[in-house]
């Protein structure tokens, strides 16, 4: 029987993927999805986001990622940095860009690459900074180990690599 784990990474695993991520903050709330990625009942916090497919710009991937994943319609505003993950058997490249306005009503979402079985986004929330540092570090997406507040993370800027994570 294959396990999530197994399906995200024959589907995603092997090669270099170019992914979206977004920074949407709302009454000074971070949007985040639970993704059980490293297995059923292990958390795995980050922010909205997926792959770019081909053809498709990375603004035009993000508003679909936002959609797909949390229901909401959203304004993709600048890029705010780069952010490269190796850990088998994935490597992705992510460009975070920050959300300037969203609309609509936040619902838990699911990727349509994935099986109904497999379906990894376990929950959507807006959290604040104290929320979020309540979390173990391997719990929560990279970024958030790299500022001390919520603002920032507005302020990394560049380049990060990630290259910790099995």
């Amino acid at each position: 029987m294959q396990t999530v784990k197994d399906e995200i990474g024959a589907l995603y695993g092997g090669s270099v993927r170019v992914r979206v991520c977004g920074i949407c903050v709302k009454n000074e709330r971070i949007l985040v999805v639970n993704h059980s990625l490293y297995g059923k009942n292990q958390l795995f916090w980050s922010p909205p986001g997926g792959g770019i497919q081909y053809g498709e710009t990375a603004v035009d991937a993000l508003k679909r990622e936002f959609e797909e994943e949390t229901g909401l319609k959203v304004q993709v505003g600048s890029l705010l940095f780069i952010h490269e993950h190796i850990g088998h058997p994935l490597h992705a490249i992510e460009l975070f860009f920050r959300i300037d306005s969203f609309e609509g009503t936040l619902v838990k979402g699911s990727d349509p690459e994935i099986t109904s079985d497999g379906q990894i986004i376990e929950e959507v929330s807006f959290m604040s900074w104290t929320e979020i540092q309540k979390f173990e570090e391997s719990q929560l997406h990279r970024l958030f180990s790299l500022s001390d507040s919520l603002e920032g993370i507005f302020n990394l800027g560049n380049y990060i690599s990630d290259s910790t994570r099995d």
